[in-house]
């Protein structure tokens, strides 16, 4: 009897909780009760209060009013080490990992394991490789911060969550530099890890993700908690609505592409990683005016250094990128902006933004030395304000004022941020790495239509994506990548994702339509 009644005390129960800065209510008398055993999603716009909400649970702020009960006990969480010690870990949506420490050691930090007076590196060595193997998180516990891809570092603050023993876990956009393959790893281990008895939180964006992993979800707008459905039986047209409060398209009108000239044409890259690896293997691609090329792969297939190098981030070995008639081969970042490339960076908090200087200055950030935001070297401050202004309207960036930090935003209003300025440039060239990692559905919606609105004025797009839903949807051509190397070139309209996830494991175009042909007559065979 006792143990039914334990059963039917929530693990978390969040009461009234108000959050203000200053006069601005980021939480206002939100409710949320999580059962152990489930995985409830947490929904909301960017800036509807969700990440605030589990920075309160996680301790890492503290409720203006409103009450915490864990397990029907109340408590008062003062900081992330009280919520270690009442088993709560979260993983955040901006990685909270030290670039110079290796993977071990980042995951051990503030949890160390010592022998004698020293640290006990090797055990902790052999716990972190038994999560990796049991999770299916792969990653290198030997490896550098500072030398592993996004996607990787996700993995990281996964696992720094499981190394701790959490029975309450707060996965904060987990998925969103995540392949495919990789989301449904994630799921089983989140569906695994429920079926042991903890509380899991998923907060994201992604509304067909929800309805395959979670058993509940609350939807939050504006800083209240609306209602709360059973995932399995509500629609993503439903769960889209609440979110947002109007009626979303989730497909994008466009017109056949008008293509021109050649804007960009990458000719027989080359380029290798600091231990002489090569990333980028003999790669040749063109691009045209008005025309959306997307690059579909498996995360670490060169697509990051790919991108790099045309940006001026990273250096080529060998070959040429041509951008528009002129040689933009290995020159710095601020040459290749001026010759006409924007670049909306995969990671925006390391390429995208300076998040200790306010959110104004940071949308000229790029281009503040010229005219109307600098004159005789003195800056404008008008002339920043009123750009600032604009753009922050035009992609309803939410916000307190121009004056904050552009850290102190919510991570989608950080990257709509990057978006407009970058969107707003009048350049040639937009390289565009998941330009709508951690957006809701209404801003992806919007920045959709915003990339079709610059292929349709005569830009050249180039758009990688994980997401392969996205790329099928903007892109006139898709171009496979395959360790380093183009694998094939189709055009939309005549692919279809099982062709293009075949080539993306490195099957040729011609391979991979025999392989779904024959494994089409067979199926018909078979009904037959």
């Amino acid at each position: 009897m006792m143990e039914q009644i334990k059963e039917k005390i929530p693990a978390i129960k969040m009461e009234h909780i108000v959050k203000k800065f200053g006069n601005f209510a980021a939480n206002n008398d939100i409710n949320l009760e999580v059962k152990a055993g489930e995985i409830h999603a947490l929904l909301g716009e960017n800036g509807a209060g969700k990440s605030t909400l589990m920075n309160i649970l996680s301790g890492l702020l503290q409720p203006t009013s409103g009450e915490i009960f864990l397990r029907g006990k109340k408590v008062k969480i003062k900081n992330p080490a009280a919520a270690s010690k009442l088993g709560i870990g979260m993983v955040h949506q901006h990685f909270m990992l030290i670039d110079a420490f290796t993977v071990t050691e980042n995951i051990m930090l503030g949890a160390e394991k010592t022998k004698g007076a020293s640290l006990d590196i090797e055990t902790a060595k052999k716990e972190i490789q038994a999560l990796v193997d049991k999770y299916k998180l792969k990653v290198n516990p030997d490896a550098l911060i500072t030398d592993i891809s996004v996607g990787q570092q996700q993995r990281v603050e996964i696992l720094k969550t499981l190394y701790r023993k959490a029975d309450i876990l707060i996965f904060d956009e987990p998925t969103a530099v995540l392949t495919p393959q990789e989301i449904q790893e994630l799921i089983a281990a989140m569906k695994n890890l429920a079926a042991e008895g903890k509380a899991i939180i998923l907060i994201t964006h992604k509304l067909e993700e929800i309805r395959q992993a979670a058993d509940r979800v609350t939807v939050i707008r504006s800083g209240k908690s609306l209602e709360t459905f059973n995932a399995k039986n509500v629609s993503a047209i439903t769960l889209a609505e609440k979110m947002v409060g109007r009626k979303v398209s989730f497909t994008t009108e466009k017109k056949a592409a008008k293509t021109g000239k050649d804007i960009l044409k990458i000719n027989d890259l080359v380029v290798k990683d600091a231990e002489n690896v090569t990333k980028v293997d003999h790669l040749s691609l063109d691009i045209r005016a008005g025309e959306i090329i997307g690059i579909a792969g498996i995360d670490g297939n060169g697509q990051t250094e790919l991108v790099q190098t045309v940006t001026g981030l990273t250096h080529s070995q060998s070959g040429e990128i041509i951008l528009d008639g002129k040689n933009i081969t290995n020159k710095t970042p601020r040459k290749i902006i001026k010759a006409g490339t924007s670049h909306i960076p995969e990671d925006r908090l390391r390429h995208g933004l300076e998040i200790n200087m306010p959110l104004a200055d940071n949308m000229v950030i790029e281009n503040f030395y010229e005219k109307p935001y600098a004159r005789m070297g003195i800056l404008q401050g008008k002339a920043i304000a009123d750009h600032a202004k604009k753009l922050i309207k035009q992609f309803d960036v939410k916000m307190t004022s121009i004056d904050e930090p552009a850290g102190s935003l919510s991570g989608g209003n950080q990257q709509k941020a990057v978006v407009a300025r970058e969107l707003s440039r009048d350049s040639k060239l937009i390289v565009a790495a998941q330009p709508t990692r951690g957006l809701d559905v209404g801003a992806i919606e919007y920045i959709h239509k915003q990339l079709i609105k610059q292929r349709d004025l005569g830009k050249a797009v180039m758009l990688i994506s994980f997401e392969l839903d996205e790329i099928l949807d903007l892109a006139d051509r898709i171009a496979v990548i395959s360790s380093g190397k183009i694998i094939g070139v189709v055009n939309t309209k005549d692919t279809t994702k099982e062709e293009l996830g075949l080539m993306m494991t490195g099957v040729g175009l011609k391979s991979a339509r025999k392989e779904l042909e024959a494994s089409k007559n067979k199926n018909k065979a078979g009904v037959k």
